[in-house]
């Protein structure tokens, strides 16, 4: 199969690259990298140093003629989304509308939309959270997400492109780089190793920190190569159905920075506690039974276990 990976060079898509590469597609990479590397780029893989916003897009679509694409490229900061919407609003739905229209244009079957299951449904009553549960973004982030999947649904309508949408819980794992919440579990580690203080945020009613749903990259690839075949014409919530305070998840990283490299207790212990910031959600936590039953979604780390090999990884590249 030909496939474009938008994001390709990034933390999640550069994983769903290797996964994709090994079991032997043809796979291409659009990617700024404004946030992707050039060391997470697959060899093997055909890349374009190209915004997708950009009106050349269009000719990679004609060139390369692609069954499918992946589309992670996105803007995924929700405090910098609520800092500044527009430039959120531009890349996440702008940039994702050019996309669409090149695959209209050309050969494209499907694409596999990456969307957020923990920004997407708010401060849901249901918990955890299911697909079934009203959207209810909070965050100009979670809006362009929701409002993307509302053009799939229309392309899908007018054009006969199909599409299978993956809800991420809060995923963590190797090239995770330390920006925003989305990227909390390298955050810690690089504090941690460096002997800084961390921050947990936190509501007052809450004082050990947020409540979220820890997914491990590895179980992620899993999800996205399941989408190749199945899930068309829906949206499908990917984590564990496990939550975790960022308190609890704080100490579990200090567990798994210590089996690898010697961090003092002293450090360890030591965090500060800062108020929650604008668009921060309480609580997530998704129900996945639904990838479970229709697309055999089954995560196969527990927490501790991806933290270590997280861990692992990150000593490396020190």
């Amino acid at each position: 199969m030909k496939i474009l990976v938008t994001g390709g060079a990034g933390f999640i898509g550069s994983n769903v690259v290797d996964a994709y590469v090994n079991a032997g597609h043809d796979v291409v990479i659009i990617d700024n990298l404004f946030s992707g590397k050039w060391e997470n780029i697959n060899p093997n893989a055909t890349f374009y140093l190209m915004d997708i916003r950009s009106p050349e897009v269009i000719k990679v679509f004609e060139k390369e003629k692609f069954d499918l694409v992946n589309h992670h490229a996105a803007q995924i900061s929700v405090p910098a989304s609520v800092g500044n919407p527009l430039f959120d609003a531009d890349i996440n739905i702008k940039g994702f509308l050019n996309i669409l229209e090149a695959a209209k244009l050309t050969t494209v079957k499907k694409v596999i939309f990456i969307s957020s299951g923990g920004a997407i449904y708010g401060e849901a009553e249901e918990f955890p959270t299911s697909e079934k549960s009203p959207i209810a973004p909070l965050s100009p982030y979670a809006i362009t997400k929701y409002v993307a999947e509302q053009y799939l649904a229309f392309y899908r309508h007018q054009y006969k492109l199909n599409y299978t949408i993956l809800r991420y819980a809060n995923v963590y794992g190797p090239r995770q780089i330390p920006h925003g919440e989305a990227g909390v579990v390298a955050l810690f580690m690089d504090r941690l190793l460096a002997g800084q203080q961390c921050t947990v945020y936190h509501y007052p009613e809450e004082p050990k920190g947020m409540m979220r749903d820890y997914c491990f990259v590895e179980d992620i690839i899993q999800a996205n190569l399941l989408a190749l075949e199945k899930g068309n014409g829906a949206a499908y919530n990917i984590g564990t159905g496990i939550e975790t305070h960022t308190t609890d998840l704080f100490m579990e990283i200090c567990k798994a920075l210590d089996k690898h490299i010697p961090v003092s207790k002293s450090e360890m212990a030591k965090y500060n506690m800062g108020d929650a910031r604008p668009g921060d959600l309480k609580k997530s936590c998704l129900n996945c039974k639904k990838a479970q039953t229709e697309l055999g979604f089954t995560p196969q780390h527990t927490l501790a276990e991806g933290l270590e090999k997280t861990a692992a990884w990150r000593i490396t590249t020190e």
